[in-house]
């Protein structure tokens, strides 16, 4: 995504974790944020088999735990680990992408998992496995962003109010029709069983705000825990991002 926007392909985008959002700011992408999706904590989670002896994250110490490198996840994982007194290096961190985690995790290749919805909602309901961690108590928000190219933004305004306008009404009807909106998404997240799908979303708030400058404390909680952790190289300032925000009306 990152590649298509920086080479002009692409001009705006559907929502990305917080994370993430934050990695095309430290490679100086010419991207502007258009909305936000709130936060929604448990909708990312440490997992566990449900035979584990791990009960904890303080458990998690000399474990094996995937996680996708740079992910909201791995963001999970770090303050979890903080919060339990410990670091990255107490566990044998496996940098694995969700496909190839969820295969170590079957096969018994790994001890834990830290992952994202709708992969945690289809583990929960398929393989019945045990929340160790999630972003509750204010481990990680997982606050969701939605990016476009600067210059599509400085160009068309008025087009960026029009989908700021239809994301905060779709995501008033997701929520209000859930299994509707199951039987929609489904098929688009790559044949997601509908009740999967659902359980996901319970999760999500799709609550599409404007984004403010004052408020993105957890961004720059994020920069500097990953900075400190070598996964982006130099300090970053949350604050230094173009912002799109609706007029009011």
């Amino acid at each position: 995504m990152l590649q298509s926007l920086n080479a002009g392909s692409v001009d705006l985008h559907a929502d990305v974790a917080d994370a993430f959002a934050l990695f095309t700011q430290a490679a100086n992408a010419p991207l502007t944020y258009y909305a936000e999706e709130t936060a929604a904590p448990t909708a990312q989670a440490i997992i566990v088999p449900p035979d584990s002896p791990i009960h904890s994250v303080a458990d998690l110490k000399g474990k094996r735990v995937a996680v996708a490198k740079g992910s909201g996840c791995n963001f999970l994982l770090l303050s979890a680990l903080a919060k339990a007194g410990l670091t990255i290096n107490d566990i044998q961190v496996r940098y694995l992408e969700a496909p190839d985690a969820l295969a170590a995790f079957r096969g018994g290749n790994i001890d834990a998992w830290a992952i994202w919805d709708p992969f945690l909602a289809a583990q929960q309901r398929d393989a019945h496995v045990r929340v160790v961690a999630d972003g509750s108590g204010g481990v990680a928000e997982y606050n969701r962003f939605y990016t476009a190219t600067t210059a599509f933004a400085d160009k068309h305004p008025d087009v960026l109010r029009v989908v700021f306008d239809e994301l905060n009404a779709t995501g008033k009807w997701v929520k209000a029709h859930p299994q509707e909106a199951a039987q929609i998404l489904g098929p688009m997240w790559g044949n997601i069983p509908a009740p999967t799908v659902q359980l996901a979303n319970s999760r999500r708030s799709y609550d599409i705000v404007p984004v403010k400058r004052d408020q993105l404390a957890e961004q720059q909680r994020i920069a500097d825990t990953y900075r400190a952790a070598g996964l982006i190289p130099a300090a970053l300032k949350a604050t230094d991002i173009r912002i799109w925000t609706p007029s009011a009306k």
